[in-house]
């Protein structure tokens, strides 16, 4: 087999987490006294960290620091519901499982904030992501690659056997930065054509694809 690890996004390619990040962002909303967001509004606003999602539901020309104390509440708020009504898209669950029966090296690298990404993980995933790496004032957030060299180093894996997979232009480039192959799915928070036009090299549509593509 040509990949020992696989590095996956996470909100949008292995959790829908968009009903909890929109009931979080609204309840900033009501609490200070600005308009709401619709989820496809803020399906849009996702795939940047923590903060730009928290900017770009704000009304424009807002100041940094009435930003930064939004996204504050914002944070609070998440840390205590992420688990209210998100859910693993179908089939993850059991495609991580054949990954690691396979032997396949699984980890997590999100934009979402490092204590979040960690949390979750553990609590949707167990054992099955042996690393996640999110969000931290050490590393530049994706599309850097520095959260994946950190992941790669932590799984003591090479480039040239690591394979990424992710739903956002956003993953795209990551993946190019980091010189990874990069497998985009469709189930996500963004469109077929935005994801081709980023250049991902394969575009899967339901998540046992993945494991059809590996086999080939």
């Amino acid at each position: 087999m040509k990949y020992d690890t696989i590095l996956f996004d996470l909100d949008g390619t292995l959790l829908d987490t968009l009903e909890d990040l929109a009931d979080s962002i609204n309840t900033v909303m009501r609490q200070e006294g600005y308009p709401q967001r619709t989820k496809e509004e803020i399906r849009e606003f996702i795939g940047d960290g923590a903060k730009k999602l928290m900017g770009r539901s704000l009304p424009q020309g807002m100041s940094e620091k009435e930003i930064l104390r939004c996204l504050s509440t914002f944070r609070e708020h998440y840390l205590k519901n992420m688990q209210n009504q998100t859910t693993p898209y179908e089939g993850i669950p059991e495609v991580l499982k054949r990954l690691r029966g396979m032997g396949i090296k699984i980890g997590v690298v999100s934009n979402k904030p490092d204590d979040a990404t960690k949390e979750i993980c553990r609590h949707y995933f167990n054992r099955d992501v042996l690393v996640a790496i999110g969000d931290h004032r050490a590393r530049k957030k994706k599309p850097a690659p520095d959260n994946v060299f950190e992941a790669l180093k932590q799984l003591e894996s090479g480039k040239e056997k690591t394979l990424y997979i992710g739903d956002s232009d956003v993953d795209v480039m990551t993946a190019k930065n980091a010189g990874l192959a990069c497998v985009a799915v469709s189930w996500g928070y963004r469109s077929r054509e935005t994801l081709r036009a980023a250049g991902a090299d394969h575009i899967i549509d339901k998540p046992e694809e993945l494991i059809t593509l590996l086999e080939a």
